[in-house]
């Protein structure tokens, strides 16, 4: 794996700061049924980095605590983490919406056959990649079957209420490109996408979002070897937009890691990129239950262009 900071060193970001925190996005551990190309984490069946039970119920302190909205988890798979149901049980007991990062494919896989269900009764809003709606595109940046795999789940999830206006239960997908390019124009790709799902699998969703993939860790490296990296780089530099930098998502949302540290966002998180508004090369969430972290710095770097170029993308999707 290459070291990318110092590369991203090379590309200085402007300074921004944090607003209110509405939303912790945590990261249940690194083990998937999955190995995509495009992944950030790293992650795959063998990894076995998974949160505890003692660093949940420390997160659930926080949230109490901090008075936190929003609960986003994301993974590897989330859902293969034992204390996942648990965590979204006592998250909604106490009013939080909860965000699970779906790769739908684990709906499909031996052992999950009852989360879809559990998801809906718990009002789980899903967020769920689906880099293309052709078979060979998905296929080819994800593994062969998990299109197929991943449409199956999609019509469980339909059948469910997912996706189906006026269920309340929200079902958004998620669009990265292939290789190292900006995403096209999200409205008109989520009506593309609309319009496809539709017509060939009778498939309904709630909305599209479009993402960037980001220069660090599996994707990163894969650029560094192509020669790729420095034009990827100047492509989003040249498309950076100052008016996406107040709807990044670092702005309103910490990133907590499996052990439970934090930083300022998931992709400072692969980076090992400390906390810009502690002194500690690591921070715990334990030591933070009284820290207002409003208007703290957030650390940034190269990397940041990628949520700030063309129409600005977050885990949200476009920011314009």
């Amino acid at each position: 794996m290459h070291d990318m900071m110092p590369r991203l060193a090379a590309y200085p970001f402007p300074a921004i700061t944090r607003g209110k925190l509405e939303t912790l996005q945590v990261n249940l551990g690194y083990l998937c049924n999955q190995v995509c190309l495009h992944c950030h984490v790293n992650a795959g069946p063998k990894r076995t980095e998974l949160m505890t039970r003692e660093t949940v119920d420390q997160l659930l302190e926080y949230i109490d605590a901090q008075n936190i909205k929003t609960l986003d988890l994301t993974g590897g798979a989330p859902e293969m983490n034992p204390e996942f149901k648990y965590f979204v049980t006592e998250a909604r007991k106490r009013g939080v919406h909860v965000m699970d990062r779906c790769n739908l494919t684990i709906l499909q896989v031996e052992g999950y056959e009852d989360m879809a269900q559990f998801l809906a009764d718990n009002q789980v809003e899903i967020v769920a990649s689906l880099p293309c709606y052709l078979e060979d595109n998905v296929d080819a940046q994800r593994g062969k079957g998990v299109f197929g795999d991943s449409i199956k789940s999609l019509q469980q999830l339909n059948a469910l209420g997912y996706g189906i206006e006026g269920s309340g239960l929200e079902l958004s997908l998620v669009y990265n490109p292939q290789g190292p390019s900006l995403p096209p124009p999200q409205m008109a790709l989520e009506a593309d996408y609309k319009a496809h799902l539709k017509e060939q699998f009778d498939i309904e969703f709630t909305r599209l979002f479009t993402l960037a993939n980001l220069p660090i860790q599996r994707f990163g490296s894969t650029l560094v070897s192509k020669g790729e990296f420095e034009p990827y780089m100047q492509t989003l530099t040249d498309s950076h937009s100052d008016d996406n930098l107040a709807g990044v998502m670092c702005r309103s949302t910490i990133s907590i890691d499996w052990q439970g540290y934090v930083y300022d966002c998931d992709f400072n998180q692969m980076l090992k990129m400390p906390l810009a508004a502690s002194a500690k090369a690591q921070t715990h969430i334990s030591d933070l239950l009284s820290t207002d972290l409003t208007d703290g710095k957030i650390a940034v770097a190269g990397h940041c262009y990628g949520c700030t170029a063309g129409q600005g993308s977050s885990c949200g999707g476009a920011l314009n």
